[in-house]
């Protein structure tokens, strides 16, 4: 499309319960397409034969569609309650909508069939997967602050805004602008102004927290309809403690509903505010028995770091658990761009510091993920000879061991900068990631040589298989975290010789004494940076690391000519489930 669309948020020609029609809609007519064109191949393929590839398709040819299935048994109880937490998700969709991009009824209208599809995928006219570079015609760059700040507002801005008020004594102002749960407008005199979460989406809040009472109602799981409750209040008051502690204390729920404003990634201006999304779960209980143990190691594990103590001092919660679980459906922040595949919550410091965390593996997620993905890379770009240690079982526990290893380190730092997360603003993520992946691989080795670790164990099936995930990670761009964490670890690893390329075969050797040094030094430079709350440093560190080569790029394209696919797209809903 030729004409101009504008960056700020725009008037909806429809009522707020339309506009979500009109979007439940669209995903559905994408999703069908998608299933015209071949079911579980790029949704893309529908483009006509000899017809110029339009930067929108593109876009769509990043992704493969996957359905959302699962080989759980559903009670008939059990899928009523489903029927209702999926209308809650759907309305979470439109919230999320309104803080990425804006009410979005006016760009949808009016665009061609690829554009619109890769419009609903994106959450935007950004490509997620590129680096949110535009690919709709007249569109500028994405705010980094999203829809949560003013477009035209800057990081000194808002600073000076929290430092005024500092100096004012206005306490409740600084933690107004600095808040998890507002947005920051202008005021008529052009002033910064905060708007709490739960005054600006009431009405709708209002009847996500009617449909959860309601599934409280209808369940016969005491605790998940206390947690429903309870959630449901939080909604409309944006006061997350209480049912993140319920949360917390569930043990034997089947089914399982993570739902709110919860992740900071699209906050790309501060990390401050964090982005509404639902996750719609049930538990494989067999799995989940084989994966329980592991969460009982955290304070050991906690006092064998590789820093100085200072930056291990705290305790992990020792309540914490770990479950594999397949997806049911998902809305807003986890169906944006890279799918989710496994969900350490929750994110407040004071539930981590009292009571552990809970870490969610999404089984159906990283089967698909793995299949279609990662397979597919490794048979480019990892040396032949070590292709069959990539297995779905280190895929599997890598993962695990990420989501353990988030409650491993420094929540505060240790010299009064306040939390890690405040201290390193928009770096806050991808560090925090990055030390995940390396801790991960850190606790496993640590297991492994003091044979806690079940079955045969080979270690290098896990760093041929981290190894391979790297460049799969990579791939999601620089507006990803998770992308963002991987290339600065291919670039840190490559310089301490942890693996080597091939110049023949363009292939990729995992040298297993250099991989874990330089999982050892890597964990020892993203701990001492967050327990130092050194933005400057993480600034110096990004910039020397955060940065695709000539080589690495032409391998990446490789990938990309071999049509091997960045990331799922979920067809999903209740039809899908079989329970309508």
């Amino acid at each position: 499309m030729k004409r101009e669309r504008a960056m700020t948020s725009m008037p909806s020609p429809f009522p707020q319960r339309s506009a979500l029609r009109f979007i439940k809609t669209l995903v559905i007519l994408a999703a069908s397409l998608a299933l015209a064109c071949g079911g579980a191949t790029n949704p893309g393929s529908d483009a006509q034969a000899g017809a110029e590839t339009s930067e929108a398709q593109r876009v769509l040819d990043k992704y493969i569609t996957v359905p959302v299935e699962t080989e759980l048994p559903l009670s008939d109880n059990q899928k009523q309650v489903i029927e209702l937490l999926i209308e809650a998700a759907e309305i979470v969709d439109g919230l999320y909508w309104q803080q990425a991009y804006g009410e979005p009824s006016s760009l949808l209208e009016g665009l061609g069939d690829a554009e619109r599809r890769a419009v609903i995928a994106n959450f935007g006219p950004w490509d997620r997967l590129g680096g949110n570079e535009p690919f709709l015609d007249g569109v500028g760059p994405k705010p980094p602050g999203a829809s949560f700040y003013p477009h035209d507002v800057t990081q000194g801005e808002v600073e000076n805004a929290i430092a005024e008020a500092e100096a004012a004594g206005d306490a409740e102002r600084v933690d107004a602008l600095k808040s998890l749960y507002t947005f920051v407008e202008r005021g008529d005199d052009g002033e910064l102004v905060t708007v709490a979460y739960h005054d600006k989406f009431a009405d709708e809040l209002g009847r996500v927290a009617d449909l959860l009472r309601r599934a409280a109602d209808l369940t016969d799981d005491e605790p998940f309809a206390s947690y429903l409750r309870l959630r449901a209040e939080a909604l409309v008051t944006d006061e997350y403690y209480e049912s993140d502690l319920a949360w917390m204390g569930m043990k034997d729920n089947v089914l399982e509903l993570v739902i709110g404003p919860i992740e900071n990634y699209e906050d790309q201006l501060f990390a401050y505010k964090t982005a509404y999304e639902t996750f719609v779960l049930i538990k494989d209980t067999e799995w989940s028995a084989r994966l329980s143990r592991y969460a009982d190691v955290l304070p050991g594990l906690q006092k064998n770091l590789p820093v100085p103590e200072a930056y291990r001092r705290e305790t992990p919660g020792s309540d914490s658990e770990l479950n594999a679980y397949d997806v049911l459906y998902v809305s807003g922040d986890a169906n944006a761009g890279s799918k989710t595949i496994a969900i350490n919550l929750p994110n407040d410091e004071r539930v981590q510091l009292e009571r552990g965390t809970r870490r969610l593996q999404l089984r159906n997620a990283m089967r698909a993920k793995f299949d279609k993905i990662l397979v597919p890379i490794a048979g480019e770009l990892i040396d032949e000879a070590q292709r069959t240690h990539v297995t779905f079982d280190a895929f599997f526990t890598n993962t695990m061991f990420h989501e353990v290893a988030h409650g491993l380190g420094i929540k505060n730092t240790i010299n009064d900068r306040g939390s890690v997360r405040q201290a390193l603003k928009e770096k806050s993520s991808a560090l925090e990631e990055g030390k995940a992946d390396v801790l991960g691989l850190f606790m496993l080795t640590q297991l492994l040589e003091r044979g806690e670790l079940e079955g045969d164990v080979d270690l290098a099936d896990h760093y041929v298989t981290f190894m391979a995930s790297i460049f799969r990670s990579i791939r999601f761009g620089s507006s990803s975290a998770h992308g963002t964490a991987n290339l600065i670890r291919f670039n840190y690893f490559a310089e301490r010789g942890a693996f080597t390329r091939d110049p023949e075969t363009g292939t990729y050797r995992v040298e297993m004494d250099g991989m874990g040094s330089a999982v050892d030094a890597l964990a020892e430079k993203i701990l001492t940076l967050q327990g130092d709350g050194d933005y400057e440093g993480a600034l110096a560190f990004f910039d020397t690391y955060a940065n695709v080569g000539d080589q690495l790029q032409a391998d990446l394209d490789r990938l990309t000519g071999a049509g091997i696919p960045v990331d799922i797209l979920y067809e999903q809903g209740p039809e899908v489930l079989g329970i309508r």
